[in-house]
């Protein structure tokens, strides 16, 4: 294995509950619509593409406007508290210190520094991407090369950790073999979940032992 990919909520963060919270309150506040699969068409989104959806939803507000008013209200919700998985921070610091960590993440830039910052976890990676920074978010594969690409290796010698069906479609795309740690709430798709070559029911399974052995084709 060159390098192992960390996303980021969902994964490290138990993100999602808030993101639908908030997301849903800000559509329910400002003239839309929720829709009962709004959740998961957002899941793996970057900052445009959810924002443009929302306006879909009925918001009256252009796509930057909704999307600065959500940042700064998820921005608002971890400077109280920011929701880490259990075992993320051990996942992350036992594996760093065996190898190179990369991370792959929908949230915008500014939530990325704010989680890694809180949880003291900035220095384990050696590149983080916001899928803000590449032309699609997931399932399109653009945010696991361009991670790949900042760590240089090849994105076949990573490993990926993911939780959702367009998070387990993006690094399965990108040539990357997918460990799956499925959110109870958030399942992904059965299958997206075909995808994964490992699935574990939490991050204390992931060691470095358990990934030595993966080797980019020849």
């Amino acid at each position: 294995m060159d390098a192992c990919v960390f996303d980021l909520d969902g994964v490290l963060v138990d993100s999602e509950p808030v993101w639908e919270e908030v997301r849903r309150a800000f559509v329910a506040d400002h003239g839309g619509t929720w829709q009962p699969d709004t959740q998961s068409r957002l899941m793996g989104m970057n900052t445009s593409e959810w924002a443009a959806y929302l306006r879909e939803l009925g918001v009256r507000m252009e796509p930057d406007e909704i999307a600065r008013g959500v940042v700064a209200q998820m921005a608002a919700r971890y400077r109280d508290e920011v929701p880490l998985m259990p075992g993320a921070v051990a996942a992350v610091r036992r594996l760093s210190d065996a190898g190179t960590l990369g991370l792959a993440s929908s949230s915008p830039r500014q939530l990325i520094d704010v989680v890694l910052d809180a949880a003291g976890l900035t220095e384990c990676f050696a590149a983080t991407v916001s899928t803000e920074e590449v032309p699609r978010g997931k399932p399109a594969p653009d945010g696991y090369l361009e991670a790949a690409r900042r760590l240089g290796v090849d994105p076949r010698g990573c490993v990926a950790v993911e939780d959702s069906s367009n998070g387990l479609r993006s690094a399965h795309a990108a040539g990357m073999r997918v460990i799956a740690v499925p959110h109870p709430r958030y399942p992904p798709a059965p299958d997206a979940l075909a995808l994964a070559w490992r699935v574990v029911p939490a991050l204390d399974a992931l060691t470095p032992e358990s990934l030595t052995w993966v080797k980019s084709p020849d």
